[in-house]
């Protein structure tokens, strides 16, 4: 049996993370909500010609929300998988996984206003 090169192994890795990436896209209606959210702080960025910090900052923000929510969606499907019927255990979880979601939606939006507020008012 030969191993694949690590080049070939790598590749053969960001394929399935795109593919993810669609399927959640796709699949999942608090994502298409995320990126339509995304698209819409990305067009305000360009009007408002935020500064490069406030670019990266917008974008880790971004990346943090995307992420989190596939994570919280990741857990959810794990979570349903092992445990069809109600189960506290299982809700407890998955509570805590949309906490986190939530808890970073506060921070994005607060970040969402500190850079943009100064530029409306």
């Amino acid at each position: 049996m030969s191993k694949e090169s690590f080049l070939k192994n790598r590749i053969k890795s960001v394929g399935f993370a795109l593919r993810g990436a669609l399927l959640l896209i796709r699949t999942e209606a608090s994502i298409k909500i995320q990126v339509f959210i995304t698209l819409v702080m990305t067009g305000a960025g360009f009007y408002f010609q935020i500064s490069n910090t406030e670019w990266i900052l917008q974008l880790l923000t971004i990346a943090m929300i995307l992420g989190i929510e596939g994570l919280n969606t990741a857990i959810e499907k794990v979570a349903d998988y092992v445990q069809p019927e109600f189960d506290e255990k299982i809700g407890f979880i998955k509570d805590v996984s949309a906490g986190a979601v939530m808890l970073v939606s506060i921070a994005a939006t607060i970040i969402g206003f500190i850079i943009y507020l100064p530029k409306i008012f």
